[in-house]
C-alpha cells in the first residue's frame, strides 16, 4: 500500500501512548485460529470469512457486500492472550475508511481490534472508486465510506469477538482522527450504542463544508493572478507568530488562539526575503492573498463560509505554491478538496479547479452541502441518544491544524451546547480540548495528549471525567489541555512544566 502523507495519517497509535489496560481475566487455553460463523448486518450479504494467524493474534477478515459490486472488507485483530474485554475501533484518513496497520497496537494494548476498508481505496487519495460512469456517483460506495461501514464494523467486530472468546465484549471505544474523527462523530450522532467511549480527533465534521472550504486559497491565488513564494508565505507565518506569540505571557514560538491574533500582513509589505539565494520582496498583493487565506472563505456577498487557515500554522497542504510546468509559480491546491470537487460534484476525475472563479466556488459550496449533507455532513448537533446511552466523547484539535482548520469542530460544539443546554450540561458526557501549537492530528511542537484513550477509558469506567488531558511535545515539554471553554493559561514559573499553567 502506497503511504498517504505524514499529516493525512490518522497516527492513533501515537495518541494511546501511556494506556494502561486493565488486567486481562483469567481465560482457557487460546482459542484456535479458525474462521466463526458471522450474521450479516442489515441490508447485506456476507461473501466470506477468512482466518490467518500474525503475530499474537488472529485475525478473522469479514467480506460482504450490499449491492453484488462492492465488497467490504471488516478485519478484527483477536489477541493470542491479555484479551482484557475490550474492542478498539480504528478509523481512517482522508479517503481510506480505516487503519489496518493499528491492529497490532490494539492487540498489543488488550484489545480486540477492527477496522474497515468500507470498500473503497487503501490510498486515501484515492477516490478512483467515487464514479461508476462520468457524471454517475456510486451511491453504494459513498454511503459505506460515509457511515454504514462505521456501524457494521462495530457489529460485526462485537459479534466474531463474542464467537472466539465465547464471552461479549465488556467496553467498546472509537479511536480516530481527521476522517477518523468525523467517523466517530458519525457513530455518536446516527448510532448511539455501538461504542461506550469514542476519541475523535481533529475531525472532518460538516465534511461537506470542510471539502471545499479548504480549496479557497487556490481559489483566491488563481483570482488574484499572485501567488507567494514559500519564502514570503514562511515570512508571514513567522511575522504573525511574532506579533501574537506573547498574548498567553509566555513565549515560546506558539500562537494559543490563534482566532485572537490580530496581526495584520501588510505590515510586512516591501519586506525583503531570501530563498534558495532568490531574493522575493513581499508585496501589497502578497498581503491581501494572505489576508484572504487566513480570513477564510465568503461567498458573493462577502458572508463568511468558513474558518480560514489558522495564523501560525503551515501553509504547504492548503496554500502552498510550487514551479508550474514553465516554472512559474501555481497553486496545485488541496488534494482532499480538489478530488472531492473533481469526483463529487463536478463527476469528472480530470476537472481543473485552478480555472474556478469566486462564484463558482460559492456556487459549488452550496452544492455540496445541498446534495451531500445527508449522506456525509456529520453535522447534527443532537447527541442526545448518545448521552442517554451513557456514551463519553473526548476530541482534541490543534491549534495549529493546518487540514482541517480549528474552527469547523470549535463550531459544531457551539451548536451542540446550544441544542443541548449549554456547556456545562455538555461537557457531562462530551468534552473538547484545543492542543495550541499542535498540527493536524499530531506534530507542530506544540503539547499532545500522551494517554487520551486511557483518559477515556477511566471516563467511561470509573466515572472519572478527564478534568483536562495530560499533554507533552516531543522535546518534554508538559501542559495539560483544558476542556472548552476553558482554556489553559500561564501562571508563573518554568514554562516547560504542566504546573505553570491553570484552566481559566
Amino acid at each position: 500500500m502506497r503511504r498517504i502523507p505524514k499529516f493525512l495519517a490518522a497516527a492513533v497509535p501515537l495518541l494511546l501512548t501511556g494506556l494502561i489496560p486493565l488486567a486481562p481475566s483469567a481465560s482457557a487455553a487460546t482459542p484456535v485460529c479458525a474462521a466463526v460463523p458471522v450474521e450479516a448486518p442489515a441490508g447485506a450479504k456476507i461473501e466470506s470469512v477468512q482466518a490467518e494467524h500474525k503475530t499474537a493474534y488472529c485475525q478473522l477478515t469479514v467480506t460482504l457486500t450490499h449491492s453484488g459490486r462492492d465488497h467490504v472488507k471488516v478485519a478484527v485483530a483477536l489477541p493470542d492472550t491479555g484479551w482484557t474485554g475490550r474492542l478498539q475501533a480504528l478509523g481512517g484518513s482522508a479517503y481510506a475508511a480505516g487503519d489496518f496497520d493499528g491492529l497490532a497496537q490494539a492487540v498489543k494494548d488488550g484489545y480486540t481490534g477492527v477496522t474497515t476498508d468500507a470498500g473503497v481505496s487503501l490510498d486515501g487519495l484515492d477516490t478512483s472508486w467515487a464514479l461508476t460512469a462520468p457524471g454517475q456517483v456510486d451511491q453504494t460506495l459513498l454511503t459505506n465510506f460515509a457511515t454504514r461501514s462505521v456501524h457494521e464494523e462495530a457489529l460485526i467486530g462485537k459479534a466474531v469477538t463474542q464467537r472466539y472468546y465465547h464471552r461479549p465484549v465488556a467496553y467498546s471505544y472509537w479511536t480516530g482522527c481527521s476522517t477518523g474523527g468525523r467517523q466517530g462523530y458519525s457513530e455518536a450522532q446516527n448510532h448511539a450504542g455501538d461504542f461506550d467511549g469514542i476519541l475523535a480527533n481533529a475531525p472532518a465534521v460538516d465534511w461537506t463544508q470542510f471539502a471545499v472550504a479548504t480549496l479557497w486559497p487556490q481559489i483566491v491565488m488563481n483570482q488574484s493572478h499572485d501567488f507567494p513564494s514559500t519564502c514570503v508565505l514562511s515570512a508571514f507565518r513567522t511575522a504573525a507568530v511574532q506579533a501574537c506569540d506573547a498574548r498567553d505571557g509566555v513565549t515560546n514560538g506558539i500562537v494559543d488562539r490563534p482566532d485572537e491574533c490580530s496581526y495584520d500582513p501588510r505590515t510586512l509589505v516591501g519586506t525583503k526575503v531570501v530563498c534558495d539565494g532568490q531574493e522575493f520582496t513581499v508585496t501589497a498583493a502578497d498581503a491581501e492573498v494572505m489576508r484572504k487565506i487566513w480570513a477564510g472563505p465568503t461567498d458573493e456577498r462577502g458572508r463568511k463560509l468558513w474558518s480560514g487557515l489558522p495564523k501560525g500554522a503551515d501553509f504547504t497542504w492548503l496554500a502552498g505554491t510550487t514551479p508550474g510546468p514553465d516554472g512559474t509559480l501555481v497553486a496545485p491546491g488541496f488534494p482532499v478538496a480538489v478530488k472531492w470537487v473533481q469526483s463529487f460534484l463536478e463527476k469528472q476525475a480530470g476537472f481543473d479547479t485552478s480555472k474556478l472563479t469566486y462564484g463558482q466556488f460559492a456556487d459549488l459550496f452550496r452544492q455540496s452541502v445541498r446534495e451531500y449533507d445527508d449522506v456525509i455532513g456529520t453535522s447534527d448537533p443532537d447527541l442526545s441518544a448518545f448521552r442517554r446511552a451513557g456514551g463519553k466523547l473526548i476530541t482534541f484539535v490543534g491549534a495549529n491544524d493546518q487540514l482541517i482548520p480549528p474552527g469547523g469542530t470549535l463550531s459544531y460544539r457551539r451548536e451542540v451546547e446550544r441544542t443541548m443546554g449549554g456547556a456545562h450540561r455538555v461537557n457531562d458526557f462530551y468534552r473538547l480540548f484545543s492542543a495550541p501549537g499542535v498540527e493536524h492530528c499530531f506534530g507542530g511542537g506544540g503539547p499532545e495528549p500522551t494517554n487520551a484513550l486511557g483518559q477515556l477509558v477511566d471516563w467511561v469506567e470509573k466515572g472519572k471525567a478527564p478534568a483536562t488531558l495530560t499533554a507533552a511535545s516531543a522535546d518534554g515539554k508538559t501542559r495539560n489541555l483544558c476542556p472548552l471553554p476553558s482554556v489553559s493559561r500561564y501562571t508563573g514559573g518554568d514554562p516547560a512544566v504542566a504546573s505553570s499553567y491553570r484552566c481559566r
